[in-house]
């Protein structure tokens, strides 16, 4: 009777772990559904609770074999059922854990280094924050989960582009081997192009990419505005104007009215400030919080004539300093004063080191005192003109040149002129030669005037010289003329005379 009992029992417990083991299976199959792929959190709850299931059932199915209760075969299929749903778990753990990442731009200050360069200082952040969060959602504590590390992203790969997507920073790119949730991380990047909006490119995790078009800050620690110019050296001819673009950019929180300086320039060139967009005088000016950069020009004008201030091809170095209205006195106080480097570096404001080299240029006025001459045949006509140097540089090699009819002969004295100083005048004679078989009339002579100044051609006005041959006059002809026409008129008087009296 025992004997029958003790093998009804086993026969009980037999059945009760294959339908177990059955259950099993199906718990891991049936907790598969297809929307896990849509709402993976709640695919990650349901595969988590089924692998719970399946390790439990392992773990009792391990026990029956150990006491010998069930098969080789039965204890395998337990495993491959735990197995399955492990895995299921596990891909379920990641894939939430991949679509919960995220990585964010904390900060991104524009700044300029002491060589003029500009730089932005990127901070970024991993604000993903998968462990806390769901921990306490999922009530996971195990070692898988934590091996995962859901509060790290690791790969982070960024680059700086300009708007037509352009990668416009050194690096080109910068990679961040782990970013972890509450530990920021800063990267420095040189901007190869200078702009205040750029595009940060984020390429992160399984693949996820982001891309974020941003307003650099300003690094307002400088406390004071940046200011550069493109066109820092430039030529200016006397008497003429040269323009500078200026660029400003504000850089400081305590300040935002500023007023424009220039030093080191001397007395006899005139400068001024002008808005580019308006194109009105400025004195002051003032940022907005809606504008950190402005754009101005300044202009010069340079003496009509060379000083010992201005000497002609040398440079001339001044400064522009933009500093704050209420310091502007202390450069008003010197303005005669000759500013070193190392002083203008001690104001700590911004400024720009300016060039300009006066030029000149030679101007020829050719003056003729008389254009029309008349001439028998046979005879030279001569003729002078005044050449004049109204220009800010020495003529040289001043030659006058006459094309006259063909075969009549020429001479111009002298032939070249060295060269005309500043306002100089110096004289030149033309003597022209018809030829031989020049018949009466009008003929003309070109006299074209050329020189060099600074080794570029110069030319002057063409003058026209106007010839005129005369007829050869018969005097003998004119006199028996002249007696015919006075006998005539005699012999008509005394007729006249004569013919009263009757």
């Amino acid at each position: 009777m025992t004997t029958v009992r003790f093998r009804f029992r086993n026969w009980l417990i037999l059945l009760l772990c294959t339908l177990t083991c059955a259950s099993g299976i199906s718990v891991a199959q049936v907790n598969y559904n297809q929307r896990d792929d849509k709402y993976r959190l709640l695919g990650l709850k349901r595969a988590k609770e089924a692998f719970e299931v399946a390790k439990r059932d392992y773990e009792r199915q391990n026990g029956l074999f150990g006491k010998g209760l069930i098969s080789q075969i039965e204890l395998d299929r337990s495993h491959n059922v735990y197995s399955d749903a492990e895995v299921n778990y596990q891909q379920s753990l990641l894939a939430v854990l991949f679509e919960m990442q995220f990585v964010t731009v904390h900060g991104a200050v524009k700044y300029q280094s002491p060589d003029g360069s500009k730089w932005v200082r990127l901070t970024l952040a991993n604000t993903s924050g998968g462990g806390e969060e769901f921990q306490k959602l999922l009530g996971i504590e195990d070692r898988l989960f934590r091996s995962l590390q859901p509060d790290v992203i690791s790969y982070v790969y960024v680059s700086l582009a300009n708007q037509e997507g352009a990668v416009i920073s050194q690096p080109y790119e910068a990679k961040v081997e782990r970013l972890r949730f509450g530990s920021p991380k800063e990267l420095r990047f040189q901007l190869l192009q200078d702009l205040d909006a750029v595009s940060v490119n984020l390429i992160y995790g399984n693949g996820t990419t982001r891309s974020m078009k941003i307003f650099l800050q300003k690094d307002k620690s400088a406390n004071k505005v940046l200011v550069q110019s493109q066109q820092f050296s430039q030529e200016g001819e006397l008497g003429t104007s040269a323009t500078y673009d200026l660029t400003l950019e504000l850089f400081s929180a305590a300040n935002s009215t500023f007023s424009l300086e220039v030093i080191n320039l001397p007395q006899q060139i005139n400068r001024l400030f002008r808005d580019v967009a308006s194109n009105a005088r400025l004195s002051q000016f003032k940022f907005t919080e809606a504008s950190n950069s402005r754009r101005a020009a300044l202009e010069v004008t340079l003496p009509d004539r060379p000083t010992e201030a201005v000497p002609m091809d040398s440079a001339i170095a001044f400064y522009v300093l933009v500093v704050p209205t209420d310091r502007s006195g202390e450069i008003l106080s010197k303005v005669n004063t000759r500013w070193a480097l190392a002083d203008i570096e001690r104001l700590e404001v911004g400024y720009v080191r300016l060039e300009l080299v006066p030029r000149g240029k030679g101007r020829l006025i050719v003056k003729a005192p008389q254009l029309y001459h008349t001439v028998r045949p046979g005879e030279s006509v001569e003729a002078t003109i005044d050449i004049l140097n109204e220009g800010t540089r020495r003529l040289d090699n001043v030659q006058v040149k006459v094309d006259a009819p063909l075969l009549w002969g020429k001479d111009v004295v002298p032939t070249i002129i060295p060269s005309i100083d500043i306002g100089e005048e110096k004289r030149v004679t033309i003597r022209a030669t018809p030829s031989d078989d020049a018949s009466v009339g009008r003929y003309e002579l070109r006299l074209r005037t050329s020189a060099l100044s600074d080794n570029e051609p110069v030319n002057a006005e063409d003058k026209t010289l106007t010839v005129e041959i005369a007829a050869e006059t018969n005097v003998w002809g004119t006199a028996l003329l002249v007696v015919v026409i006075l006998g005539l008129v005699g012999g008509m008087v005394i007729f006249g005379i004569r013919l009263s009296k009757r």
